[in-house]
Protein backbone atom coordinates (compact mmCIF):
# COMPACT_ATOMS: atom_id res chain seq x y z
CA UNK A 1 0.00 0.00 0.00
CA UNK A 2 1.47 3.47 -0.70
CA UNK A 3 1.84 6.01 1.65
CA UNK A 4 -1.29 8.24 -0.44
CA UNK A 5 -3.61 4.89 0.31
CA UNK A 6 -2.32 4.32 3.99
CA UNK A 7 -3.53 8.51 4.29
CA UNK A 8 -7.11 7.96 2.56
CA UNK A 9 -7.43 4.75 4.41
CA UNK A 10 -6.77 5.74 8.13
CA UNK A 11 -8.76 9.09 7.11
CA UNK A 12 -11.89 6.63 6.27
CA UNK A 13 -11.42 4.75 9.66
CA UNK A 14 -11.19 7.44 11.68
CA UNK A 15 -13.89 9.54 10.16
CA UNK A 16 -15.64 6.37 10.35
CA UNK A 17 -14.72 5.40 13.79
CA UNK A 18 -16.42 9.32 15.02
CA UNK A 19 -19.75 8.22 13.57
CA UNK A 20 -19.68 4.50 15.33
CA UNK A 21 -18.86 6.45 18.68
CA UNK A 22 -21.50 8.67 17.87
CA UNK A 23 -23.82 5.51 17.87
CA UNK A 24 -22.39 4.40 20.99
CA UNK A 25 -23.16 7.26 22.60
CA UNK A 26 -26.90 7.79 21.62
CA UNK A 27 -27.62 4.34 22.82
CA UNK A 28 -25.72 4.55 26.10
CA UNK A 29 -27.36 8.05 26.75
CA UNK A 30 -30.94 7.82 25.29
CA UNK A 31 -34.48 6.78 27.01
CA UNK A 32 -36.46 4.49 24.77
CA UNK A 33 -35.73 1.12 23.65
CA UNK A 34 -36.14 1.18 20.37
CA UNK A 35 -32.86 3.42 20.78
CA UNK A 36 -30.99 1.83 23.74
CA UNK A 37 -31.63 -1.98 22.55
CA UNK A 38 -32.90 -2.12 19.05
CA UNK A 39 -30.43 0.47 18.01
CA UNK A 40 -32.66 1.76 15.57
CA UNK A 41 -30.77 5.15 14.82
CA UNK A 42 -27.79 5.85 12.55
CA UNK A 43 -25.11 8.55 12.48
CA UNK A 44 -22.83 10.29 9.98
CA UNK A 45 -20.52 13.28 8.82
CA UNK A 46 -20.86 15.43 6.11
CA UNK A 47 -18.27 17.45 4.56
CA UNK A 48 -18.56 21.86 4.55
CA UNK A 49 -20.24 21.25 0.83
CA UNK A 50 -22.68 18.87 2.89
CA UNK A 51 -21.16 15.74 1.19
CA UNK A 52 -21.22 12.66 2.84
CA UNK A 53 -17.65 12.04 4.18
CA UNK A 54 -18.60 8.61 6.77
CA UNK A 55 -21.18 6.79 8.08
CA UNK A 56 -21.43 3.96 10.86
CA UNK A 57 -22.43 0.54 10.02
CA UNK A 58 -26.23 1.58 10.94
CA UNK A 59 -29.23 1.10 9.44
CA UNK A 60 -28.83 1.57 5.41
CA UNK A 61 -32.57 2.82 4.50
CA UNK A 62 -31.33 5.72 7.17
CA UNK A 63 -28.19 6.56 5.55
CA UNK A 64 -28.91 6.36 1.86
CA UNK A 65 -31.21 9.05 2.33
CA UNK A 66 -29.80 11.75 4.49
CA UNK A 67 -27.70 13.01 1.90
CA UNK A 68 -31.04 14.90 0.58
CA UNK A 69 -31.72 16.40 3.90
CA UNK A 70 -28.17 17.62 4.32
CA UNK A 71 -28.61 19.39 1.09
CA UNK A 72 -31.65 21.04 1.86
CA UNK A 73 -30.22 22.40 5.37
CA UNK A 74 -26.89 23.17 3.56
CA UNK A 75 -29.24 25.62 1.80
CA UNK A 76 -29.95 27.74 4.53
CA UNK A 77 -28.00 30.47 6.52
CA UNK A 78 -25.64 28.28 9.04
CA UNK A 79 -24.22 29.73 12.38
CA UNK A 80 -22.10 28.27 15.31
CA UNK A 81 -24.65 26.86 18.12
CA UNK A 82 -27.34 26.12 15.57
CA UNK A 83 -28.61 22.53 15.67
CA UNK A 84 -31.44 21.41 13.30
CA UNK A 85 -33.96 19.24 12.97
CA UNK A 86 -36.12 17.67 10.16
CA UNK A 87 -38.63 14.87 9.30
CA UNK A 88 -40.35 15.92 6.74
CA UNK A 89 -40.45 13.57 3.99
CA UNK A 90 -40.18 15.84 1.05
CA UNK A 91 -36.97 17.45 2.45
CA UNK A 92 -35.12 14.35 2.45
CA UNK A 93 -37.20 12.34 5.28
CA UNK A 94 -37.89 8.43 5.41
CA UNK A 95 -41.05 8.41 7.65
CA UNK A 96 -42.15 11.28 10.26
CA UNK A 97 -40.76 9.29 13.63
CA UNK A 98 -37.27 9.33 12.38
CA UNK A 99 -36.56 12.28 13.97
CA UNK A 100 -32.97 13.72 12.27
CA UNK A 101 -30.76 16.47 14.34
CA UNK A 102 -28.01 18.08 12.11
CA UNK A 103 -25.53 20.40 13.61
CA UNK A 104 -22.78 22.20 11.81
CA UNK A 105 -19.63 21.70 12.85
CA UNK A 106 -17.30 25.57 13.18
CA UNK A 107 -13.56 26.17 12.99
CA UNK A 108 -13.97 29.21 14.47
CA UNK A 109 -16.07 31.44 12.08
CA UNK A 110 -15.55 28.91 9.04
CA UNK A 111 -18.45 26.17 8.11
CA UNK A 112 -16.01 23.04 8.45
CA UNK A 113 -18.60 20.23 8.16
CA UNK A 114 -21.76 18.85 9.80
CA UNK A 115 -22.87 15.74 12.47
CA UNK A 116 -26.21 14.26 11.55
CA UNK A 117 -27.58 11.63 13.95
CA UNK A 118 -31.21 10.10 12.95
CA UNK A 119 -33.21 7.94 15.10
CA UNK A 120 -36.78 6.36 15.85
CA UNK A 121 -38.87 7.97 17.96
CA UNK A 122 -41.85 5.33 18.95
CA UNK A 123 -44.17 8.11 18.89
CA UNK A 124 -44.54 11.47 16.96
CA UNK A 125 -47.82 12.18 17.39
CA UNK A 126 -50.66 11.12 14.44
CA UNK A 127 -54.29 9.13 14.31
CA UNK A 128 -52.30 6.06 16.05
CA UNK A 129 -49.96 4.65 19.16
CA UNK A 130 -46.74 4.87 17.61
CA UNK A 131 -47.22 6.78 14.31
CA UNK A 132 -47.63 4.06 11.97
CA UNK A 133 -50.87 4.17 11.34
CA UNK A 134 -52.82 2.70 8.10
CA UNK A 135 -52.99 6.61 6.82
CA UNK A 136 -54.62 7.92 3.72
CA UNK A 137 -52.84 11.14 4.18
CA UNK A 138 -49.26 12.17 5.42
CA UNK A 139 -50.94 14.72 8.27
CA UNK A 140 -52.90 11.48 9.66
CA UNK A 141 -48.74 10.38 10.32
CA UNK A 142 -47.66 12.78 13.05
CA UNK A 143 -45.77 16.18 13.39
CA UNK A 144 -44.29 17.57 10.08
CA UNK A 145 -41.02 18.97 10.68
CA UNK A 146 -39.32 20.38 7.92
CA UNK A 147 -35.93 21.74 8.46
CA UNK A 148 -36.14 24.27 11.78
CA UNK A 149 -33.71 25.11 14.39
CA UNK A 150 -34.14 23.31 17.50
CA UNK A 151 -30.97 25.41 18.76
CA UNK A 152 -30.31 28.52 17.94
CA UNK A 153 -26.75 29.95 18.62
CA UNK A 154 -26.38 27.58 21.33
CA UNK A 155 -30.03 28.09 23.03
CA UNK A 156 -32.97 25.66 22.73
CA UNK A 157 -35.64 27.25 20.64
CA UNK A 158 -39.87 26.97 21.51
CA UNK A 159 -39.87 24.37 18.77
CA UNK A 160 -38.82 21.82 21.92
CA UNK A 161 -42.38 22.96 23.44
CA UNK A 162 -44.57 22.24 20.70
CA UNK A 163 -43.22 19.07 19.49
CA UNK A 164 -43.08 17.70 23.46
CA UNK A 165 -47.25 19.17 23.28
CA UNK A 166 -47.56 16.95 20.22
CA UNK A 167 -46.37 13.44 20.98
CA UNK A 168 -48.07 10.72 23.35
CA UNK A 169 -44.84 10.09 25.53
CA UNK A 170 -43.27 13.35 25.84
CA UNK A 171 -40.72 12.26 28.80
CA UNK A 172 -39.53 9.76 26.76
CA UNK A 173 -39.13 11.83 23.41
CA UNK A 174 -37.64 14.52 25.15
CA UNK A 175 -34.46 12.33 26.14
CA UNK A 176 -34.11 10.41 22.97
CA UNK A 177 -33.77 13.80 21.38
CA UNK A 178 -30.98 14.78 24.02
CA UNK A 179 -29.45 11.84 23.50
CA UNK A 180 -29.01 13.07 20.05
CA UNK A 181 -28.01 16.20 20.68
CA UNK A 182 -24.86 14.75 22.80
CA UNK A 183 -24.55 12.13 20.07
CA UNK A 184 -24.43 15.60 17.46
CA UNK A 185 -22.03 17.38 20.01
CA UNK A 186 -19.71 14.91 20.19
CA UNK A 187 -19.05 14.48 16.56
CA UNK A 188 -18.45 18.17 15.97
CA UNK A 189 -15.72 18.07 18.58
CA UNK A 190 -14.01 14.63 17.27
CA UNK A 191 -13.93 16.08 13.80
CA UNK A 192 -12.63 19.73 14.70
CA UNK A 193 -9.93 17.32 16.60
CA UNK A 194 -9.26 15.33 13.78
CA UNK A 195 -8.80 18.96 11.05
CA UNK A 196 -9.20 16.47 8.19
CA UNK A 197 -6.79 18.19 5.46
CA UNK A 198 -9.38 18.87 2.37
CA UNK A 199 -6.93 17.60 -0.41
CA UNK A 200 -6.81 14.68 1.03
CA UNK A 201 -11.24 14.28 2.01
CA UNK A 202 -10.89 14.76 -1.98
CA UNK A 203 -8.81 11.69 -2.37
CA UNK A 204 -11.51 10.07 0.27
CA UNK A 205 -14.27 11.03 -2.32
CA UNK A 206 -12.25 9.73 -5.03
CA UNK A 207 -11.67 6.87 -3.52
CA UNK A 208 -14.96 5.84 -3.11
CA UNK A 209 -15.71 6.60 -6.18
CA UNK A 210 -12.94 4.15 -7.51
CA UNK A 211 -14.77 1.29 -5.97
CA UNK A 212 -17.64 1.94 -7.60
CA UNK A 213 -16.02 1.74 -11.20
CA UNK A 214 -14.25 -1.22 -9.98
CA UNK A 215 -17.44 -3.06 -9.70
CA UNK A 216 -19.32 -1.85 -13.07
CA UNK A 217 -16.50 -0.86 -15.46
CA UNK A 218 -15.97 -4.46 -16.21
CA UNK A 219 -19.51 -4.72 -16.85
CA UNK A 220 -19.39 -2.46 -20.88
CA UNK A 221 -22.14 -1.30 -21.83
CA UNK A 222 -25.41 -3.15 -21.53
CA UNK A 223 -29.19 -2.53 -20.30
CA UNK A 224 -31.00 -5.16 -18.12
CA UNK A 225 -35.10 -4.71 -16.72
CA UNK A 226 -36.64 -6.45 -13.70
CA UNK A 227 -40.20 -7.00 -12.70
CA UNK A 228 -41.28 -7.26 -8.99
CA UNK A 229 -44.42 -6.67 -7.20
CA UNK A 230 -45.38 -5.59 -3.54
CA UNK A 231 -48.43 -7.54 -1.79
CA UNK A 232 -49.93 -4.61 0.06
CA UNK A 233 -53.70 -6.56 1.77
CA UNK A 234 -55.23 -7.59 -1.46
CA UNK A 235 -53.30 -5.30 -3.52
CA UNK A 236 -50.84 -6.05 -5.96
CA UNK A 237 -48.37 -3.26 -7.33
CA UNK A 238 -46.25 -3.86 -9.93
CA UNK A 239 -42.65 -2.12 -10.05
CA UNK A 240 -40.11 -1.85 -12.82
CA UNK A 241 -37.03 -0.82 -13.09
CA UNK A 242 -34.46 -0.93 -16.52
CA UNK A 243 -30.50 -0.56 -15.00
CA UNK A 244 -28.56 0.85 -18.30
CA UNK A 245 -25.00 0.62 -17.58
CA UNK A 246 -22.30 2.71 -19.71
CA UNK A 247 -18.83 3.94 -18.94
CA UNK A 248 -18.51 2.71 -15.59
CA UNK A 249 -22.14 4.02 -14.81
CA UNK A 250 -24.93 2.88 -13.85
CA UNK A 251 -28.37 4.62 -14.13
CA UNK A 252 -31.75 2.80 -12.34
CA UNK A 253 -34.70 4.31 -14.05
CA UNK A 254 -37.63 4.00 -11.85
CA UNK A 255 -40.06 5.90 -13.73
CA UNK A 256 -42.66 3.46 -14.89
CA UNK A 257 -44.11 3.07 -11.02
CA UNK A 258 -47.71 3.18 -10.82
CA UNK A 259 -49.47 6.60 -8.99
CA UNK A 260 -49.08 7.46 -5.31
CA UNK A 261 -51.66 5.93 -3.78
CA UNK A 262 -53.74 6.76 -0.57
CA UNK A 263 -52.23 4.40 1.17
CA UNK A 264 -49.22 4.16 3.31
CA UNK A 265 -46.66 2.51 0.86
CA UNK A 266 -45.39 5.74 -1.08
CA UNK A 267 -42.37 5.92 -0.40
CA UNK A 268 -39.53 9.82 -1.19
CA UNK A 269 -37.32 10.00 -3.49
CA UNK A 270 -34.56 9.79 -0.40
CA UNK A 271 -36.36 6.45 0.43
CA UNK A 272 -35.92 5.02 -3.26
CA UNK A 273 -32.34 6.30 -3.99
CA UNK A 274 -31.31 4.60 -0.45
CA UNK A 275 -32.94 1.27 -1.85
CA UNK A 276 -31.59 1.07 -5.29
CA UNK A 277 -28.38 2.46 -3.70
CA UNK A 278 -28.12 -0.65 -1.42
CA UNK A 279 -27.13 -3.57 -3.45
CA UNK A 280 -24.84 -2.09 -5.42
CA UNK A 281 -22.81 -1.09 -2.38
CA UNK A 282 -23.58 -5.22 -1.39
CA UNK A 283 -21.63 -6.45 -4.67
CA UNK A 284 -18.44 -3.75 -4.11
CA UNK A 285 -18.30 -5.17 -0.55
CA UNK A 286 -18.50 -8.98 -1.68
CA UNK A 287 -16.10 -8.32 -4.37
CA UNK A 288 -13.53 -6.18 -2.96
CA UNK A 289 -14.34 -5.98 0.68
CA UNK A 290 -13.98 -3.10 2.74
CA UNK A 291 -16.39 -0.89 0.91
CA UNK A 292 -16.08 2.76 0.94
CA UNK A 293 -19.57 4.39 1.75
CA UNK A 294 -19.44 8.47 1.08
CA UNK A 295 -20.64 11.03 -1.99
CA UNK A 296 -17.84 9.76 -4.06
CA UNK A 297 -19.72 6.07 -4.52
CA UNK A 298 -22.64 8.16 -5.27
CA UNK A 299 -20.93 9.52 -8.48
CA UNK A 300 -21.54 6.12 -10.24
CA UNK A 301 -24.92 5.79 -9.54
CA UNK A 302 -27.68 7.62 -11.66
CA UNK A 303 -31.41 6.74 -9.76
CA UNK A 304 -34.37 8.39 -11.77
CA UNK A 305 -37.77 8.71 -10.71
CA UNK A 306 -40.91 9.93 -11.52
CA UNK A 307 -42.66 13.02 -8.70
CA UNK A 308 -46.23 11.95 -8.08
CA UNK A 309 -45.35 7.65 -8.25
CA UNK A 310 -45.47 5.61 -5.51
CA UNK A 311 -41.53 5.75 -5.43
CA UNK A 312 -41.72 10.08 -5.83
CA UNK A 313 -44.30 10.54 -3.08
CA UNK A 314 -45.38 14.04 -3.28
CA UNK A 315 -47.98 15.73 -0.50
CA UNK A 316 -50.24 14.69 0.77
CA UNK A 317 -49.86 10.77 0.30
CA UNK A 318 -48.89 9.18 3.24
CA UNK A 319 -45.18 7.42 3.53
CA UNK A 320 -44.58 5.51 6.98
CA UNK A 321 -45.09 1.91 5.33
CA UNK A 322 -42.88 3.42 2.34
CA UNK A 323 -39.84 3.44 4.45
CA UNK A 324 -40.30 -0.11 6.04
CA UNK A 325 -41.51 -1.86 3.03
CA UNK A 326 -41.53 -0.23 -0.13
CA UNK A 327 -38.11 0.42 0.12
CA UNK A 328 -37.87 -3.08 0.56
CA UNK A 329 -39.82 -3.82 -2.44
CA UNK A 330 -37.43 -1.72 -4.42
CA UNK A 331 -34.59 -3.72 -3.10
CA UNK A 332 -35.74 -6.73 -3.85
CA UNK A 333 -36.38 -5.19 -7.81
CA UNK A 334 -33.02 -3.96 -8.09
CA UNK A 335 -32.15 -7.23 -7.37
CA UNK A 336 -33.66 -9.25 -9.60
CA UNK A 337 -31.88 -6.79 -12.87
CA UNK A 338 -28.40 -7.23 -11.00
CA UNK A 339 -28.97 -11.14 -10.54
CA UNK A 340 -28.65 -10.73 -14.99
CA UNK A 341 -25.49 -9.30 -14.36
CA UNK A 342 -24.23 -11.04 -11.06
CA UNK A 343 -25.51 -14.58 -11.24
CA UNK A 344 -23.10 -16.52 -8.58
CA UNK A 345 -23.25 -13.51 -5.77
CA UNK A 346 -27.01 -12.50 -6.08
CA UNK A 347 -29.10 -14.58 -3.52
CA UNK A 348 -32.78 -15.22 -3.88
CA UNK A 349 -35.08 -13.58 -2.33
CA UNK A 350 -35.67 -12.99 1.15
CA UNK A 351 -38.46 -11.91 3.16
CA UNK A 352 -37.78 -8.56 2.87
CA UNK A 353 -40.64 -6.97 4.98
CA UNK A 354 -39.81 -5.44 8.36
CA UNK A 355 -42.99 -6.87 9.73
CA UNK A 356 -43.70 -3.66 11.84
CA UNK A 357 -45.32 -3.48 15.30
CA UNK A 358 -46.41 -0.64 17.11
CA UNK A 359 -48.42 -0.67 20.09
CA UNK A 360 -49.72 1.50 22.72
CA UNK A 361 -52.17 2.79 24.92
CA UNK A 362 -51.74 7.36 25.76
CA UNK A 363 -54.81 6.79 28.00
CA UNK A 364 -53.45 5.08 30.80
CA UNK A 365 -51.38 6.69 34.10
CA UNK A 366 -48.00 5.81 32.64
CA UNK A 367 -48.47 6.22 28.74
CA UNK A 368 -46.64 3.75 26.55
CA UNK A 369 -45.79 3.41 23.11
CA UNK A 370 -44.09 0.14 21.54
CA UNK A 371 -42.37 -0.02 18.55
CA UNK A 372 -40.67 -3.46 17.00
CA UNK A 373 -39.58 -4.87 13.61
CA UNK A 374 -39.63 -8.43 13.56
CA UNK A 375 -36.98 -10.48 11.32
CA UNK A 376 -37.18 -12.85 8.61
CA UNK A 377 -35.25 -15.42 6.60
CA UNK A 378 -32.27 -14.61 4.18
CA UNK A 379 -32.43 -15.80 0.48
CA UNK A 380 -29.66 -18.39 0.13
CA UNK A 381 -27.26 -18.41 -2.81
CA UNK A 382 -24.59 -19.72 -4.45
CA UNK A 383 -22.32 -19.87 -1.56
CA UNK A 384 -24.41 -21.21 0.72
CA UNK A 385 -28.00 -20.92 2.76
CA UNK A 386 -29.88 -18.21 3.87
CA UNK A 387 -29.33 -16.97 7.21
CA UNK A 388 -32.74 -17.24 9.42
CA UNK A 389 -34.06 -15.46 11.69
CA UNK A 390 -32.39 -11.76 11.14
CA UNK A 391 -33.13 -8.33 10.00
CA UNK A 392 -32.79 -7.92 6.49
CA UNK A 393 -31.99 -5.32 3.58
CA UNK A 394 -32.87 -2.03 4.38
CA UNK A 395 -33.18 -2.12 8.25
CA UNK A 396 -30.03 -3.64 10.51
CA UNK A 397 -32.04 -3.05 14.42
CA UNK A 398 -32.10 -5.58 16.78
CA UNK A 399 -34.83 -7.05 18.75
CA UNK A 400 -36.30 -6.12 22.10
CA UNK A 401 -34.95 -8.50 24.83
CA UNK A 402 -37.50 -10.24 26.52
CA UNK A 403 -36.41 -9.00 29.92
CA UNK A 404 -36.41 -5.36 28.47
CA UNK A 405 -39.92 -5.74 27.28
CA UNK A 406 -41.48 -6.90 30.16
CA UNK A 407 -39.95 -4.50 32.52
CA UNK A 408 -40.63 -1.35 30.25
CA UNK A 409 -43.86 -2.37 28.28
CA UNK A 410 -47.31 -3.85 30.08
CA UNK A 411 -46.56 -6.72 27.61
CA UNK A 412 -45.73 -10.53 28.25
CA UNK A 413 -43.49 -12.18 25.40
CA UNK A 414 -44.37 -15.86 25.62
CA UNK A 415 -42.65 -17.03 22.56
CA UNK A 416 -39.50 -16.50 20.34
CA UNK A 417 -38.56 -18.83 17.95
CA UNK A 418 -37.61 -19.57 14.28
CA UNK A 419 -40.38 -20.58 12.11
CA UNK A 420 -39.25 -24.47 10.99
CA UNK A 421 -39.72 -25.11 7.50
CA UNK A 422 -40.47 -21.65 6.75
CA UNK A 423 -37.93 -21.54 4.16
CA UNK A 424 -37.55 -22.44 0.67
CA UNK A 425 -36.51 -25.62 -0.29
CA UNK A 426 -33.51 -26.12 -2.59
CA UNK A 427 -29.64 -27.20 -2.72
CA UNK A 428 -28.73 -24.46 -0.40
CA UNK A 429 -32.20 -23.98 1.47
CA UNK A 430 -33.84 -20.11 2.35
CA UNK A 431 -33.35 -19.11 5.94
CA UNK A 432 -36.44 -19.34 7.88
CA UNK A 433 -38.77 -16.60 9.59
CA UNK A 434 -39.46 -16.32 12.93
CA UNK A 435 -42.45 -16.97 15.90
CA UNK A 436 -42.45 -13.93 17.69
CA UNK A 437 -46.21 -13.99 20.09
CA UNK A 438 -47.14 -11.01 22.81
CA UNK A 439 -49.31 -11.04 25.11
CA UNK A 440 -51.10 -7.77 26.20
CA UNK A 441 -51.29 -6.72 30.05
CA UNK A 442 -54.30 -3.90 29.43
CA UNK A 443 -56.13 -3.06 26.29
CA UNK A 444 -53.96 -1.20 23.67
CA UNK A 445 -53.88 0.36 20.05
CA UNK A 446 -52.16 -2.06 17.82
CA UNK A 447 -50.93 -1.18 14.22
CA UNK A 448 -49.06 -3.85 11.49
CA UNK A 449 -47.60 -2.75 8.64
CA UNK A 450 -46.30 -5.40 6.73
CA UNK A 451 -46.11 -7.37 3.42
CA UNK A 452 -45.37 -11.08 2.22
CA UNK A 453 -48.17 -11.52 3.61
CA UNK A 454 -49.79 -13.15 -0.20
CA UNK A 455 -46.33 -13.18 -2.04
CA UNK A 456 -43.65 -15.45 -1.17
CA UNK A 457 -39.93 -14.76 -1.82
CA UNK A 458 -38.79 -16.54 -4.84
CA UNK A 459 -36.44 -18.62 -5.02
CA UNK A 460 -33.68 -18.35 -7.57
CA UNK A 461 -31.82 -21.21 -10.00
CA UNK A 462 -34.66 -23.88 -9.17
CA UNK A 463 -35.29 -22.82 -5.87
CA UNK A 464 -38.16 -22.68 -3.81
CA UNK A 465 -40.39 -19.86 -2.45
CA UNK A 466 -39.92 -19.47 0.82
CA UNK A 467 -43.17 -19.51 3.49
CA UNK A 468 -45.58 -16.29 3.61
CA UNK A 469 -46.21 -14.52 6.65
CA UNK A 470 -48.88 -14.68 8.83
CA UNK A 471 -50.53 -12.76 11.79
CA UNK A 472 -53.02 -13.66 14.18
CA UNK A 473 -54.86 -12.33 17.57
CA UNK A 474 -56.49 -14.78 19.79
CA UNK A 475 -56.21 -17.36 16.86
CA UNK A 476 -58.06 -14.64 14.23
CA UNK A 477 -56.08 -13.94 11.28
CA UNK A 478 -54.84 -9.89 10.54
CA UNK A 479 -54.25 -9.31 7.19
CA UNK A 480 -51.88 -6.27 7.12
CA UNK A 481 -52.04 -3.46 7.00
CA UNK A 482 -54.48 -3.42 10.09
CA UNK A 483 -54.81 -0.89 13.24
CA UNK A 484 -57.40 -0.81 16.21
CA UNK A 485 -57.95 -1.70 19.66
CA UNK A 486 -57.32 -5.10 20.98
CA UNK A 487 -58.77 -6.08 24.70
CA UNK A 488 -56.27 -7.15 27.37
CA UNK A 489 -55.03 -10.26 27.35
CA UNK A 490 -54.93 -10.70 23.55
CA UNK A 491 -52.47 -12.29 21.91
CA UNK A 492 -50.75 -11.57 18.96
CA UNK A 493 -48.60 -14.19 17.02
CA UNK A 494 -46.63 -13.07 14.00
CA UNK A 495 -45.19 -15.60 11.74
CA UNK A 496 -42.86 -13.61 9.79
CA UNK A 497 -41.78 -15.20 6.03
CA UNK A 498 -38.49 -17.37 5.38
CA UNK A 499 -35.92 -16.85 2.21
CA UNK A 500 -36.10 -18.41 -1.06
CA UNK A 501 -33.86 -21.57 -1.99
CA UNK A 502 -31.13 -21.73 -4.15
CA UNK A 503 -30.70 -24.21 -7.03
CA UNK A 504 -32.58 -27.61 -7.48
CA UNK A 505 -32.59 -30.09 -4.30
CA UNK A 506 -32.10 -32.89 -6.52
Amino acid sequence: MSSKSYEVALLRSQLQGIAEEMGRLLARSAFSPNITERLDFSCALFGARGELLAQAAHIPVHLGSLPDLLAAIHAKEQRPGHCWIANSPYHGGTHLPDLTLVKPIFEEKTLAGYAAARAHHSDVGGMTAGSMPDSQEVFQEGLILPPLLLFKSGKPTELWELLLANVRTPTEREGDLRAQVAACDLGARRFLQLKPDQALVQRLLDSGEAQMAALLEPLGSRQVEAEEVLDWGEQRIPLRVRLSLEDGRATIDLRQAAQALPAPINATRAITCAAAYYPFFCLAQAQQGNVVINAGSLRRLEVITRPGTLLHARPPFPVCAGNVETSQRVCDLVWRALAQLFPQLVPAQSACTMNNLTIGNARLATPFTYYETCGGGHGASAQGPGASGQQIAMTNTRNTPAEILETYYPLRLWSYRLRRGSGGAGRHPGGEGVVRELELLCPAQISLLASRRRLAAAGLAGGKSGEVGLDLANGRVLLPPWSGWLEANTRLVLHTPGGGGWGSAS
